[in-house]
């Protein structure tokens, strides 16, 4: 692979671009881990969407730009429009012999600064960004200030104005917890599940008197989190009882009468995955699950 003084390598224009150059030959290629952050305030959600910033199709770009070749990125969690990410993972079959290390330092020139791959990593074979992982992590900032958010975090706090019975919010949550149809939490998509196992919700108040939720499951489906949020604030805030969010769980269709929390609250935080070895067998176990089936 180009390194950084190698004379084919592309010129780095005063912006931060490369110049244009020769394609490369073709190289045997091979998986690579991207560990991604990104402020999803001026982005369209992670998916490419024709015509809208988003942030797969800058990275895609970037990618192909630095590598000279095309690149298909595969993300643990897509994200929607606004959401927020320091600990987002993707996956992509890169070059058997690429310099990590010039690729990120080439990437942090070309990149706007809303978005940063942190590190590429090569992996096994077996390794899916999305199927292989066990849980996702998400944080989600609630500021009940009088004042609101702190101007240096209000693109990722939601400010929120109204009393909120932490001890509420935390009994309501431990209603959701375990594995359940979320149907009602949920923007269906044709033929995909909304079973998920809820591992985490947990609220507590931090010294700078911001709300933090904390979230954790095997999946999400499609505005999940931000539907808890918004039913969970209501609990809080006295308009709803403690048992209502949980009584949702019977219902096989979304409900209406639950908010959807706004999204530059939320922040994907963390992936798991198994150790290398078990890669390939979780990855066959969620694809089962998630997938329509024939």
């Amino acid at each position: 692979m180009t390194h950084p003084h190698h004379p084919s390598e592309p010129a780095v224009r005063p912006d931060g671009g490369l110049a244009a150059v020769g394609t490369a030959p073709d190289v045997d290629r091979a998986r690579h881990r991207l560990e991604i952050s990104y402020d999803g305030t001026d982005f369209s959600g992670w998916a490419m969407q024709p015509g809208l910033r988003t942030v797969c199709g800058v990275l895609t770009d970037a990618l192909s730009t630095v590598l000279r070749r095309p690149v298909a990125l595969t993300v643990a969690g897509r994200t929607d429009a606004g959401v927020h990410a320091t600990g987002q993972v993707a996956h992509a079959d890169l070059p058997a012999d690429l310099d990590t290390a010039w690729t990120v330092r080439r990437l942090a020139r070309l990149l706007p600064p809303d978005v940063r791959v942190r590190a590429v990593t090569a992996v096994p074979a077996a390794f899916d960004a999305r199927f292989s992982a066990l849980r996702r992590h998400y944080r989600y900032r609630v500021a009940t200030a009088v004042h609101g958010a702190d101007p240096l975090r209000a693109r990722d706090t939601v400010s929120w104005p109204h009393p909120l019975d932490l001890d509420a919010v935390n009994a309501a949550s431990a209603g959701l917890l375990g594995e359940h149809d979320f149907a009602a939490f949920c923007r269906r998509r044709e033929g995909a599940t909304t079973v998920r196992e809820l591992q985490r919700l947990s609220w507590s108040r931090g010294e700078d008197g911001v709300v933090v939720a904390e979230v954790s499951a095997d999946a999400f489906c499609h505005s999940m989190v931000r539907s808890l949020v918004g039913a969970l604030l209501d609990v809080g805030r006295g308009r709803r009882a403690v048992e209502w969010p949980a009584s949702l769980l019977t219902r096989t269709e979304r409900a209406n009468d639950v908010a959807v929390a706004p999204a530059h609250g939320l922040t994907l935080v963390g992936v798991d995955y198994p150790p290398d070895d078990e890669l390939a067998a979780r990855a066959d176990i969620t694809r089962n699950v998630r997938l329509p089936q024939a």
